[in-house]
């Protein structure tokens, strides 16, 4: 694998492969993580998300493929690269009736690579950025399950960091812990971290990333910004009103075929093809009266499940 094209990536996979005897969990996989992004790696469960994880992080053998993380050759260079990886990979642990300023202290002495005079300073430094430093001499017992995936992030940036990669990180939070962890990763984006999130929950993937992959069946089947994902997407048309008959024949002068189900009208549209105002205006036009009337994109469920064949998870 050629040095010259990862600079722009902060991971960069060409035919990683994984195999468990005839099987492969991960199937010649191509990831391009830019740098910079929030990138989602989406995928139902069992798909070898976490597989591909722990290969990227050295944790796993590699079969067959290169890897750059950070342009650093895994796990030929893993020692360097790693420093500036912070990862949470199936969940936090800690102790819990430790606090979690001294869950942090422990984390940090287990680091051989820590230096012991700038601890104190670093895990206050840490718990600020997530937010916990009034809750930094609770037990971690009383924290919430948000309150302990945050303190699982401050563990991950206990030394500064380029990328962080995190798996399923709302999985199992309630709507409050899932804003709080969603609201800290934008807030570390911006700082100019990468963010590797692995999660089979689509709205939350839907709402914080700015590039994705989807893999199915241990392979990628879709790659990209979320722009170059939706572009050409054919549009969900829906139509009330009490004249279904007159708003098709409209409809179809426009070149637009609909189905009536009672009083509601449907269609596919082109993404483009025609401004929506201007659909509107041609049934008024034509004595159809309009009681209400819509014009959605396909959810990132609708895309994702007509190219893997299988559901997602959307709500917890």
């Amino acid at each position: 694998m050629s040095q010259e094209v990862s600079p722009q990536y902060s991971i960069f996979t060409t035919g990683l492969t994984k195999s468990f005897g005839s099987h492969n969990a991960v199937d010649a996989i191509d990831l391009r993580v830019p740098k910079g992004s929030i990138f989602g790696f989406l995928g139902p469960n069992g798909c070898g998300k976490t597989t591909t994880i722990r290969m990227l992080l050295g944790l796993a053998n590699i079969s067959a493929g290169e890897v750059l993380v950070l342009g650093y050759s895994v796990p030929k260079e893993i020692g360097q690269a790693l420093p500036k990886v912070g990862a949470l990979v199936e969940g936090p642990a800690f102790y819990p009736y430790l606090s979690g300023r001294d869950n942090l202290i422990r984390f940090d002495s287990a680091d051989r690579c820590a230096d012991p005079e700038t601890r104190a300073q670093r895990v206050d430094a840490a718990l600020a950025r997530v937010g916990l430093v009034q809750a930094s001499k609770k037990k971690v017992h009383a924290y919430s399950l948000g309150m302990k995936q945050r303190l699982g992030i401050a563990s991950a940036l206990l030394q500064p960091r380029e990328l962080l990669v995190l798996d399923e990180p709302t999985n199992g939070l309630d709507p409050q812990g899932t804003r709080e962890v969603r609201n800290l990763i934008r807030s570390l984006a911006l700082d100019g971290i990468t963010i590797f999130i692995s999660s089979h929950l689509l709205v939350e993937i839907e709402q914080i990333c700015t590039h994705l992959a989807v893999m199915s069946q241990g392979k990628i089947v879709a790659q990209g910004s979320v722009e170059e994902l939706s572009a050409g997407e054919v549009m969900n048309l829906t139509l009330t009103t009490s004249e279904p008959e007159l708003a098709v024949a409209g409809l179809q002068t426009l070149g637009i075929k609909a189905v009536i189900d009672g009083i509601t009208v449907s269609a596919l549209l082109p993404a483009g093809f025609i401004e929506p105002e201007k659909i509107v205006r041609k049934l008024v036009e034509a004595g159809v009266g309009v009681k209400g009337f819509t014009v959605m994109a396909p959810t990132l469920e609708d895309r994702f499940v007509k190219l893997t064949g299988e559901g997602f998870d959307v709500a917890r």
